[in-house]
């Protein structure tokens, strides 16, 4: 972890840039406190905020992406057990 002061981080910006894009944190300093912090992406960040105004409404706060992302589709679940279909089909062929 590195700590750099805002005057510096002007001058030298995308060197710092490539420190935090290769997995390394810069801290940003203004007369001598922290008060941003640069971090490496996350490696799905960009899968979870891919449209640019959803982005922005996660920035905002107006809404928050989930903590989980799912690996596919919910598990699916039976409205009927197949005896109970097999019957109900059953009797309505009956009526045929």
């Amino acid at each position: 972890m590195r700590a750099v002061g805002l005057k510096i981080l002007k001058n030298k910006l995308s060197e710092y840039v490539r420190l935090a894009a290769g997995g390394e944190t810069v801290l940003v300093t203004d007369r001598d406190r922290v008060v941003a912090e640069l971090v490496p992406p996350r490696a799905s960040g960009m899968r979870e905020v891919a449209d640019v105004m959803l982005a922005d409404a996660v920035r905002n706060g107006w809404i928050r992406p989930p903590l989980l992302v799912p690996d596919g589709p919910p598990p699916r679940k039976p409205v009927c057990q197949w005896k109970d279909l097999q019957t109900e089909l059953s009797q309505d062929r009956e009526d045929r």
